[in-house]
Parts: C-alpha cells; structure tokens; sequence
C-alpha cells in the first residue's frame, strides 16, 4: 500500500452535462472520499474548472488522475502535489449573539478579516475568505458564542506564479 497524502487537483473540462458525475464516479468507484469539490466555468463559458481536494492512497490516485485524462470531456488534468499553490475557501458562519456579546464577535472576526454578512435578533452571520487551516482555526474561536449554522465552499487553487 502506498502513502497517503493530500491532493488537490485541477480539472479543466468541457462544459456538459454529465461530466462532474463521471469524474466523481472514478474516485468513488475506488473507494476515494472526495473532501472537497468546486466546480466553475472558467473565462471560457465553454470549460469548466474542477478542483478536487482528496486524501489517500498514491498509486491509486495516480491511476485515477491516468483515467481522468482519458475521460472525453477532460481537457487537463493537473495534480498540485509537488506545485506551490494559493488555495482559498469561503466560509458563511452564523453564530448565536446577545448585545452583550456582539461587540466581542466582531471583534474576533476583525482580528481574521471577516466580515459581517447579517445580523439578526438573536446571531450574527459572519464571512472569510482563507486558507482552510485559518477558517478551521477562526470556527474554533467561535464555537464558545454557540455555532448555529456554518457554510463551506470547498478549496479553489491556482499554481503560483513563477517569475
């Protein structure tokens, strides 16, 4: 058995109906557990970009990302393993407040660059754009306030420039 290793992978495909399921299809079919998935039409309405996020086994995934390539609507296939990449998530968080407290929740969102996205009565709904590690670590701020409802979109990455 090989290493297992995160892996977030590029996807560009033709914009059909049916694609995200075939490509979606040859990881379940091997016991792969997506963790995350975006799709998107990229500049060109015509292609759209995938960006998968899974973790497990290396031969397995190489043999998946051989039969991506092969699947007719897949344009390429780009595996950001060993690319230095910048890869973002948006999170919507909604959390309990009081007029006691709200002051202090948006303080702490300050200190992670959210911002605020409603407020209600009884909670406040908070947005960041970030590295998974900073939204997991700005949820763990605000679980003491009461987490009612917590939104994720799943990473989109891009390689970095190199110059």
């Amino acid at each position: 058995m090989g290493a297992h290793k995160t892996h977030t992978i590029s996807i560009l495909t033709e914009n059909h109906s049916g694609t995200l399921s075939r490509v979606s299809g040859l990881f379940s079919s091997r016991g792969y557990n997506i963790t995350s998935l975006t799709v998107a039409e990229t500049e060109d309405p015509t292609v759209s970009r995938m960006t998968i996020v899974v973790s497990g086994d290396e031969s397995i995934l190489e043999q998946i990302v051989k039969q991506l390539n092969k699947l007719i609507d897949v344009i390429k296939v780009v595996d950001f393993m060993d690319e230095p990449i910048i890869e973002r998530e948006l999170l919507l968080i909604r959390v309990d407040s009081t007029k006691s407290n709200r002051h202090e929740i948006i303080g702490t969102a300050n200190l992670f660059g959210a911002g605020v996205a409603a407020v209600a009565a009884g909670s406040v709904t908070l947005e960041l754009l970030g590295a998974k590690d900073r939204i997991d670590d700005f949820v763990m701020m605000l679980k003491p306030y009461g987490i009612r409802e917590t939104v994720r979109s799943g990473a989109v990455a891009i390689a970095k420039s190199r110059k």
